[in-house]
């Protein structure tokens, strides 16, 4: 569904993103994650034809979006990290006004916006002014606008910011759904919710793909296991240092409840420490309440590969 080969975007004196290279197939839900300022809205404004890159290649359902830019927005949805919408208008008109700009036909613009509204949670709202609705209610009017022309992809760039928890899960959902009928290519914070969700994860950095894999793959390949959490009071002991000597920990940090030290230890790939943990308690004559082994998260991956000297 999308081909990028060799993708470069240079501004006066910065190179946005440099020679990206990726495919999402049909049906594919892609998590497209960095940190701020690392490629990723450029990328997908570059995709949907906002931004000419400086070089390289992307087509869209086998369409140049360059050379055939039509026809590749014919097959593309896309939402803006920050939705454009005329505050003075109402949902409905709207809506309406969008589809006929995106070629709906005249005859099916009533079932098709009534169709959008009904999936999006629009209903209740639809007589309402634009700029009197809540940030949830308008990120789901740009969503609903994106899907208006029935497009095989989805371009959604980070639709849950600004959200309090209650509007993030309700989108989040929305947008679970949606992948079981579209193509998405997600870029969002919410790295929990992509390890569920995304069946392949690109990671980019400083304007290149750190990885492109499954979450699952990308879990078994990270340098860093996941880590081991020791909750313990120690008296005068030195806890960290102590636990640094084991072979295996790569770092150990503190906190403190009460007379408690909590302790986490950042641990080697294959390397389970708890037992040695549990005979350096015994020797030091630890009172230990807590001896637990944490996984690796896609966070971890995420900082690992974007911030390698905290790793």
């Amino acid at each position: 569904m999308i081909k990028v080969e060799s993708l470069t975007k240079r501004y006066a004196g910065t190179t946005a993103i440099k020679d990206l290279t990726f495919e999402v197939g049909q049906g594919e839900i892609m998590g497209f994650l960095g940190p701020n300022g690392a490629g990723k809205t450029t990328t997908m404004r570059i995709l949907a034809s906002f931004l000419p890159p400086t070089s390289g290649r992307a087509s869209i359902a086998g369409f140049d979006i360059f050379e055939q830019s039509l026809q590749a927005r014919a097959h593309l949805g896309y939402m803006p990290e920050n939705v454009p919408l005329y505050n003075d208008m109402r949902v409905t008109e709207y809506l309406d006004y969008r589809a006929a700009l995106k070629g709906v036909p005249h005859r099916r613009v009533a079932e098709r916006v009534g169709d959008v509204k009904e999936l999006c949670g629009l209903k209740e709202v639809e007589k309402k002014i634009i700029g009197t609705l809540s940030k949830g209610y308008r990120q789901r009017v740009g969503l609903a606008d994106a899907l208006l022309h029935e497009p095989d992809l989805l371009i959604l760039d980070e639709p849950t910011i600004g959200l309090d928890p209650n509007q993030i899960r309700q989108v989040r959902e929305l947008i679970k759904n949606l992948g079981k009928q579209h193509t998405i290519l997600l870029s969002t914070h919410i790295l929990p919710e992509v390890e569920m969700t995304c069946s392949r994860v690109i990671i980019i950095h400083k304007g290149r793909i750190e990885a492109c894999d499954t979450p699952e793959n990308l879990l078994n390949q990270i340098r860093q296991a996941g880590g081991v959490v020791v909750e313990a009071k120690i008296g005068n002991d030195n806890g960290a240092e102590e636990l640094k000597k084991i072979s295996g920990v790569r770092d150990v940090a503190t906190e403190a409840d009460g007379d408690w030290k909590i302790f986490s230890l950042r641990v080697e790939s294959g390397v389970d420490v708890r037992e040695e943990v549990f005979r350096l308690a015994t020797a030091r004559r630890w009172s230990v309440r807590e001896l637990t082994q944490r996984r690796a998260t896609l966070e971890d991956v995420f900082v690992e590969l974007t911030h390698p000297d905290v790793a």
